[in-house]
């Protein structure tokens, strides 16, 4: 149960480090829905407030606190949304050969490439996420748009 606990804590930063994981076991606990701890950590590594996380996975600060309290996991939707935003990280640190402050910063600046959004308001939607990550590959292949 410990190392379960301790592995659930770290699902998002393994995803966001680029570490190998097992579809089935990140299915099913996204499915099962991530804990609190796991938005903490990405919020920490993309230097956001919560209120800016918050909204980007589509909640409030109030469900977050309630769900926090009562020892509640994120819902399946948020916690996708959440794993989302940790891949696009990892692709962005790869595009700045490593600098997670690069990453952060390129994700938060507008793209003219996203028609002046920024890459994480673009992946608000699994369509934009795409597009992010298409806009990342053209990037590292010298293609800029």
């Amino acid at each position: 149960m410990k190392a379960t606990a301790a592995r659930a804590r770290t699902l998002v930063t393994a995803h966001a480090k680029g570490r190998p994981l097992r579809a089935r076991e990140v299915t099913a606990r996204v499915r099962a829905g991530l804990p609190i701890a796991e938005f903490d950590a990405l919020r920490e590594l993309l230097g956001l407030t919560v209120e800016s996380l918050a909204s980007r996975v589509g909640t409030s600060i109030a469900t977050l606190s309630r769900r926090r309290q009562s020892g509640q996991p994120l819902d399946a939707g948020h916690s996708d949304r959440l794993l989302r935003l940790a891949r696009l990280f990892r692709l962005a640190t790869e595009l700045h050969d490593g600098d997670e402050e690069a990453a952060q910063d390129w994700l938060s600046k507008p793209a003219r490439a996203l028609d002046g959004e920024t890459p994480l308001d673009r992946a608000d939607t699994e369509a934009g996420a795409r597009e992010v990550e298409n806009l990342i590959g053209r990037l590292e292949h010298g293609v800029y748009t």
